[in-house]
């Protein structure tokens, strides 16, 4: 579908068609109650109301916001769309999917990115908001929900896969795809060389989404 993004807003990538393909492979029950977490343009959570759930978009930017409801108004699907800070506006909630595209890029500042890089920088592991998730989103997820979380390998797929089965969740990495850098990993290249988060050189990284149900 032809979405409008805003300026400022974070536009479709290849993370979020990673996500999309992941959601495809889900088996929603009858009337699904959906999250998406950071929607940005709502892409995803549009994707999940064409499928008949019922959905909910969250994002920290009302600019996002504006943006989710607008593209929402004109797909003619009804999507619940919220500001606010990751899970808080739903808090009490529960879901049958979660889903997540969160800011997961390491950055020289141990902040939240300020502006239109709030979308990706996330401190200087890229885990900031990662560890965020992997602490809240499991109480949220219903008998036999799913969370679906996208992000680089450079932000340690492994303790997300660790954090989340810590959490009780059967945790896998379901989809992978290796994307050359784009503007921002190439402005930190030399950086990111000197962390040993990359090799010399290197001028792709791996994206991976990790899967995680609650199986009990």
């Amino acid at each position: 579908m032809t979405l409008i993004a805003l300026p400022g807003v974070y536009a479709p990538q290849d993370d979020t068609a990673l996500l999309a393909e992941a959601l495809r492979s889900e088996v929603l029950p009858p009337h699904a109650r959906v999250l998406d977490v950071g929607t940005g343009t709502g892409a995803l959570a549009l994707a999940a109301a064409h499928r008949g759930a019922e959905v909910t978009a969250v994002d920290a930017s009302w600019r996002a916001v504006l943006t989710a409801r607008l593209n929402a108004r004109l797909a003619r699907l009804p999507v619940e769309v919220l500001k606010g800070s990751l899970l808080k506006p739903v808090a009490g909630r529960t879901f049958d999917l979660i889903m997540a595209n969160p800011p997961y890029v390491p950055a020289p500042s141990t902040s939240p990115g300020r502006g239109a890089a709030r979308a990706w920088d996330a401190g200087r592991d890229g885990r900031l908001i990662l560890d965020r998730l992997c602490a809240t989103a499991p109480p949220l997820l219903r008998p036999g929900g799913v969370l679906l979380l996208v992000h680089s390998a450079l932000s340690g797929e492994e303790q997300t896969v660790g954090a989340l089965r810590a959490a009780g969740l059967s945790t896998s990495v379901v989809e992978r795809r290796a994307v050359t850098f784009g503007p921002v990993l190439r402005s930190r290249q030399t950086w990111l060389e000197a962390r040993g988060l990359i090799r010399t050189g290197q001028d792709k990284e791996e994206l991976v989404v990790v899967r995680a149900e609650r199986t009990r």
